[in-house]
């Protein structure tokens, strides 16, 4: 039986020698865009409410401006959106990601070797 060999390229980006941005923080980014709320983002990655308000404190706190805005209730209750820096990042990621994904697909050579 043959081998399955795959490449993956997973990449993080750092602040101040800390992790700063990756795959978990896009995907929490993107579903807080699409739901409107932390606590449903979270539901939809299997995280609890605290660690990805955590996730979403830390961005905010470390970036040039925030990633994350609240607005208040009203008769529709509150939400939570994504900042134009929020969507720049989210863009910019996603656009190295799929830079990368090409880099990776054409050395894809390297799997005849094992």
């Amino acid at each position: 039986m043959e081998s399955v060999k795959e490449l993956r390229v997973r990449y993080w980006i750092y602040l101040d020698g800390n992790k700063f941005f990756g795959l978990g923080r896009a995907q929490l980014l993107k579903h807080i865009e699409e739901s409107g709320s932390i606590a449903n983002a979270a539901k939809a990655m299997g995280m609890s409410y605290k660690k990805a308000w955590a996730m979403v404190d830390d961005m905010n706190s470390r970036a040039q401006e925030p990633y994350v805005i609240a607005k208040k209730g009203g008769k529709s209750g509150g939400g939570t959106e994504l900042t134009d820096a929020g969507r720049k990042m989210l863009g910019a990621y996603d656009n190295l990601n799929k830079k990368l994904a090409s880099i990776a697909e054409s050395e894809m050579e390297i799997l005849s070797l094992i």
